[in-house]
């Protein structure tokens, strides 16, 4: 099946930022993500999903295991399962990456601070 962002399942998180589901199964999700400028998520962990970000428009900031990785266009960044780690677009540019999921990290979620 041919999937296309304008027929994904769209939703909004953090209030601001947007969502595409492009592959929504148990045992793995794909998600397209934008993030206005200036905009951060909350630090969280998933104890059984590991992830894999890789940015498409812009610059991202993620912090895992008390360090900070600058992601830039092109470039991605695994996020080993249970992980303390968070993203933010620290630019004024908006921010679109996919972040891969595997098992789905739904329900597997648990926020810190």
């Amino acid at each position: 099946m041919i999937i296309k962002k304008e027929k994904a399942e769209h939703y909004i998180w953090g209030g601001i930022c947007d969502g595409w589901h492009y592959l929504k199964s148990d045992s793995l999700s794909i998600i397209r993500e934008k993030m206005p400028p200036n905009t951060s998520e909350q630090k969280h962990r998933h104890n059984i999903a590991q992830q894999f970000f890789y940015v498409l428009e812009g610059s991202a900031v993620f912090h895992f295991n008390n360090e900070v990785f600058n992601i830039n266009k092109g470039e991605g960044i695994h996020i080993p399962q249970g992980t303390d780690h968070f993203i933010s677009n620290r630019t004024d540019q908006e921010l679109e990456f996919i972040v891969i999921s595997q098992p789905k990290s739904h329900g597997d979620r648990i926020n810190l601070r």
